[in-house]
């Protein structure tokens, strides 16, 4: 082969695909190694060609412009509708060169398990040790990426981040998504430790300059993910990570006593999770459906459910497409703890977020519009309201009852009286025999009232 690469192999193996015959052609500069290494890749590739091509050329023309129109049967690997055919074809041939593979990385969403993960020029994919395909489904391109994130884990005794990376039209899944409406895209999300790679770990076309930067897991996976979004055309595109100068719970880590908790335990159902307030909007993690609220798409927030130790956030959020009516949907997060309203509710305060929390429909709520009563008028819960509200209705109801009571029990004349005074008396004249049992039963039922 010699130490020049062998650009006519070149051309005809990755035909358009200039994105990454420029991009072998830079990588080559690093050493005839690589120039020797692209080579025989190449013509690797070339002998592939004939047996791809034997159809005839308009029934293969047909034929990509059928695939190229056909809608995505699924966006869990971030791609959409109109991703050209050839990027979702290399999406799933695993045929890019690699420029840094990371064993043993522990992944969460969209599949819990250990994989290698895979850094081409044009996609982040996941694979077995034992295979040099991408896992289905985990295969994202670089051009499709619109949001990333590097968070803590919560409640775990050593250290661990996450990283949270979120494709086109994937930040928000609707409670009910309208029909014919395609599957909303997860994000990957994928566990680091607080500590440097093993020896071993790392490996492909960049794995030398990698060394530079691999001091720990985060320095080394920002220089790549920053790099691999920079080509793609999203240099704009920041990691964005939680700041305790910005919200910190007042919730103190049992496992971490010296160190500030940037997020909140709450609940969305039945499930629970954690919420970051972070400088861009809020983050709902790490259970599925994740769900990342940006701060523009943000119309309005509220505080209900407010009860002595806990208050529940409701946050109405634009669902509005370009070009479409306006379409808006709340999502509550419940359970969050008392103390940390204070830091939330700066939080929204901070950044402009409308409450509406004494809007005209909140209201009808806190004054019991809506309640519902039983056969005697006694109230016995709200009709939109949930469980923890209704027992604070009853918890109100009995505090009303037992200071009623108290109130009756008290007589401020008794006090340094003797008997028998002319209050007595006086009943007497007016009541007759039998008026004190007419002032116990207060309630005409017959029977004596118990105090």
């Amino acid at each position: 082969m010699g130490s020049a690469l062998d650009t006519k192999s070149l051309d005809k193996a990755f035909e358009g695909r200039l994105d990454l015959q420029t991009a072998i052609r830079n990588a080559a500069a690093a050493g005839p190694h690589y120039i020797e290494l692209f080579n025989q890749i190449s013509l690797h590739v070339c002998s592939l060609v004939p047996t791809s091509n034997s159809q005839p050329s308009s029934k293969k023309r047909r034929l990509d412009e059928e695939l190229t129109s056909r809608p995505a049967s699924n966006g869990t690997n971030g791609l959409t509708k109109s991703t050209p055919l050839t990027t979702r074809v290399s999406a799933a041939s695993g045929n890019d060169p690699v420029l840094l593979e990371i064993k043993d990385i522990s992944v969460v969403i969209p599949q819990r398990k250990k994989y290698t993960l895979c850094f081409t020029a044009s996609h982040l994919y996941a694979r077995l040790p034992d295979s040099k395909e991408p896992v289905a489904g985990i295969s994202y391109a670089w051009s499709d990426i619109d949001y990333t994130f590097f968070l803590p884990v919560p409640e775990k005794t050593q250290k661990q981040y996450n990283y949270v990376l979120f494709p086109k039209n994937s930040i928000i899944t609707p409670t009910r998504p309208a029909a014919g409406t395609p599957p909303t895209p997860e994000p990957i999300v994928f566990t680091i430790p607080d500590s440097a790679p093993k020896p071993g770990t790392i490996s492909g076309l960049e794995a030398a300059a990698a060394a530079a930067v691999s001091d720990d897991f985060k320095t080394l996976l920002d220089w790549q993910i920053t790099a691999r979004l920079k080509a793609a055309g999203k240099s704009n595109l920041k990691i964005v990570e939680a700041d305790a100068k910005l919200f910190a719970s007042e919730q103190k880590q049992a496992h971490r006593p010296g160190e500030k908790a940037v997020f909140v335990k709450a609940f969305r159902g039945s499930k629970d999770g954690y919420l970051f307030f972070l400088p861009t909007g809020i983050l709902w993690g790490f259970k599925k459906p994740m769900m990342f609220l940006p701060h523009e798409r943000i119309a309005a927030v509220s505080y209900t459910s407010v009860l002595q130790r806990t208050f529940n956030l409701s946050i109405e959020v634009d669902m509005s497409v370009a070009g479409g009516d306006e379409v808006k949907e709340e999502f509550e997060f419940s359970m969050l703890d008392q103390e940390d309203f204070g830091g939330i509710d700066g939080f929204v305060k901070r950044h402009g977020l409308q409450d509406k929390s004494m809007a005209e429909q909140r209201k009808a709520k806190r004054l019991n519009v809506n309640v519902v009563k039983d056969e005697d008028g006694n109230v016995i819960g709200n009709a939109e309201a949930g469980e923890l509200e209704k027992a604070a209705i009853e918890a109100e109801q009995e505090a009303v009852d037992l200071e009623d009571e108290d109130e009756e029990d008290y007589d401020p004349g008794s006090e340094g009286e003797s008997e028998g005074s002319g209050s007595d008396s006086e009943e007497e004249d007016s009541d007759g025999e039998g008026g004190g049992e007419a002032e116990d039963d207060e309630d005409g039922d017959g029977e004596e009232d118990e105090l």
